[in-house]
Parts: structure tokens; C-alpha cells; sequence
């Protein structure tokens, strides 16, 4: 009689299910919900907790993060900083406007700096909500300081 015994599924990605990186991305957000419940709307501590997160970035993600973290909070200090995901984030009104996402955090080849749907990019029926990045020029920091202004100056009335 041949065993039907199922065998171990060490991989997966290609399977449906969640792959460690994503697991360990859910148990941050876990995490941060349960802390930011605690804390409430404390700026310096959703910064202390975004920071702590760059500070153990591979050293190219970190000078972008780092870099990012100052545009954005130099462009909107209207957001909250915060972490997503254990990603660095900024929110409005608890909803997160725009994050960074270390190319280490999945494991990609590419940095990402994106927007979710509170961000006002709106272009039409159809316009890019995120960006993927190697480094930062001048020209690419001037281009996110933009598109942060815009995400949030609808709002602002501008």
C-alpha cells in the first residue's frame, strides 16, 4: 500500500499561501497595531518606531529611507510617521498617505516608494501609485517631494 502521507511545503510562494517575509510583515502589523492602541496619536513615538525599522535596513536602503523620511517630513508635516508592515509610513487622519519599501524587505532587487488610496494622485482613470528605486538623485528627490505635495494638498485645499 502506497503512503499518502503529504509532504511538506517549504516554498510557499508559488503555492497560494504566505512566504515567511509576508508572515513576518503580518506579525509587525500586529505589532503596530496593538502598539500605536496603546500610544495613541504620539508623533515622536510613531517616528522613534519608524526610525528604529531604518536604522536596521541594509545600509542602500537605509541613506534612501533616511532621505525619504526628511522629504516627506520636510514637504508634509502634516503626516504621521509611523511603521506599516514594518515599513516606514506616513498617515493622515490614521490612513497611510506614502511608505517605503526596502528592496530587503522582499527580498527584490528594488527599493519601493509608494502611495496607498488616501494619496490624491488621481490622473485621469489611470496614473502610477509607486515608484521603484536603486538610488536617489536630486532629480528623484525633487520628483518625490512633488508627488508628496500632491498627494496631500487636495486635502490641504491646495
Amino acid at each position: 500500500m502506497t503512503s499518502t502521507k503529504p509532504t511538506k511545503r517549504t516554498d510557499t510562494s508559488t503555492s497560494g499561501g504566505l512566504t515567511a517575509d509576508e508572515k513576518a510583515a503580518m506579525r509587525d502589523r500586529v505589532r503596530e497595531a496593538k502598539a500605536e492602541a496603546r500610544r495613541g496619536s504620539d508623533r515622536a513615538a510613531g517616528e522613534a518606531d519608524l526610525l528604529a525599522k531604518v536604522a536596521q535596513m541594509p545600509p542602500s536602503d537605509r541613506a534612501m529611507a533616511e532621505r525619504i523620511h526628511e522629504i516627506v517630513t520636510e514637504t508634509a508635516p502634516e503626516l504621521m510617521p509611523k511603521t506599516w508592515y514594518g515599513m516606514p509610513a506616513y498617515a493622515r487622519d490614521g490612513k497611510i498617505v506614502c511608505f517605503f519599501q526596502a528592496a530587503d524587505k522582499f527580498k527584490a532587487r528594488y527599493a519601493t516608494f509608494g502611495f496607498d488610496q488616501e494619496a490624491e494622485l488621481d490622473d485621469g482613470a489611470m496614473w502610477p501609485t509607486s515608484w521603484a528605486l536603486t538610488k536617489l538623485t536630486p532629480a528623484d528627490e525633487k520628483r518625490i517631494a512633488a508627488l508628496v505635495k500632491q498627494a496631500v494638498s487636495r486635502r490641504r485645499g491646495g
